[in-house]
């Protein structure tokens, strides 16, 4: 049972539907938000977009997304935008999704600092381990997450950061429909667990701009080691990330982005939440996040973006990926489809997202699909 999830820009259109009688602000509301002047004061950036949404497991889902950008020091030309962004969801089943992340980047950009807290009490289709997954197989699990990551990096060089990391998860999972997959006894960690991975981080940035890129270099390599501290089914090990990024401008207007991404949880019985999921909104879209499980994921993808006029653009993108380990074959599968885009703030180059994507046809199954409304970019 998929879970169908809508943000819905009454926010954005609430104004000028209130006020179709009057043509003057209507004209004066369409010319607001197609209007192509910045802020002189570079000023802060607010939006707030409500969430609804249905699906036959959780019932009606309620809340909102916001964003807020910034600058920590409005005076200095080459400052990067800083944002926070806040989601918060609940259904009529009680059921809670909140999540606040940050990317601040401080005076003269000295320090980049990535956070992230979460609680989900929400349920989850698991579908096994590997690529070769079934929709037949899908099981319905309870789960509820506790998070806070926490990343500080130091600029070392005008381009080169260093820094540190924290990551500390808890899960709870109950089987809500016994006798299906989740009792495999390839899964490892059914009734949950908790670690704290501390590491390191290396980052290399050219990017022109960090919430709309057209040119430059992204690089960034992470590990982390998750002690012994509780033994059982809780992670020990070590956690590895790269991801790159290339965004090369072909016209003003016309920008080519390719992004690689290779994550991958390495030690013995490892628990399957700390496996690498495909899927979801950022990589891999058209997939149901965690349709296919396994301890180490790869994926490339490119998008062709083109900026139709300041405050609208449009994209086509593809790519491909795979989840693998030692027990699964590496199976490459492909994600395409396309989207528009809205700059809600040119200050700070930043969009709402409205994508439309394609994954693979298996055997015997409908294609898999997804549509995705979101704040920011993909990458």
């Amino acid at each position: 049972m998929k879970r169908n999830f809508i943000f819905c820009l009454c926010t954005l259109l609430s104004l000028p539907l209130a006020a179709q009688e009057n043509n003057n602000f209507i004209k004066k509301t369409i010319k607001q938000f197609l209007s192509s002047k910045k802020d002189s004061s570079r000023g802060a950036s607010f939006i707030a977009l409500p969430a609804v949404g249905y699906a036959q497991e959780s019932g009606f889902e309620y809340g909102f997304a916001s964003t807020y950008n910034f600058y920590t020091d409005k005076s200095d030309l080459n400052s990067r935008t800083s944002n926070l962004t806040l989601m918060a969801t609940m259904t009529t089943k009680q059921q809670k999704n909140i999540k606040l992340t940050s990317d601040i980047w401080t005076k003269n950009n000295d320090y980049h600092i990535i956070s992230e807290l979460r609680f989900r009490d929400w349920p989850f289709n698991f579908y096994g381990i590997g690529n070769e997954t079934l929709l037949i197989n899908e099981d319905y699990i309870g789960q509820e997450l506790f998070r806070a990551k926490f990343d500080i990096e130091k600029k070392i060089s005008p381009k080169l950061y260093l820094g540190v990391n924290a990551n500390f998860e808890h899960f709870s999972f109950t089987d809500e429909e016994p006798g299906g997959i989740f009792e495999s006894n390839e899964v490892l960690g059914k009734t949950g667990g908790k670690y704290i991975a501390l590491g390191a981080s290396a980052l290399f940035d050219t990017r022109n701009n960090t919430t709309y890129s057209t040119s430059g270099l992204y690089s960034r390599i992470k590990y982390a080691y998750a002690p012994n501290f509780w033994g059982g089914d809780n992670f020990t090990g070590s956690q590895i990330e790269l991801d790159v990024r290339y965004f090369y401008p072909l016209t003003p207007k016309l920008t080519t982005a390719i992004q690689t991404l290779y994550r991958a949880s390495i030690g013995k019985d490892i628990p399957f939440y700390a496996f690498r999921d495909l899927g979801g909104d950022m990589t891999m879209r058209g997939y149901y996040l965690g349709r296919y499980k396994d301890k180490s994921y790869t994926a490339t993808q490119a998008e062709l973006r083109y900026r139709i006029i300041p405050r609208l653009g449009a994209v086509v993108f593809g790519g491909t990926g795979s989840t693998f380990s030692l027990q699964h074959d590496l199976r490459l599968v492909p994600s395409f489809g396309g989207g528009i885009r809205y700059f809600f703030s040119l200050e700070h180059n930043s969009t709402i997202r409205l994508d439309y994507a394609y994954g693979e046809k298996r055997s015997g199954e409908k294609r898999q699909s997804g549509f995705y409304l979101s704040i920011s970019e993909a990458f």
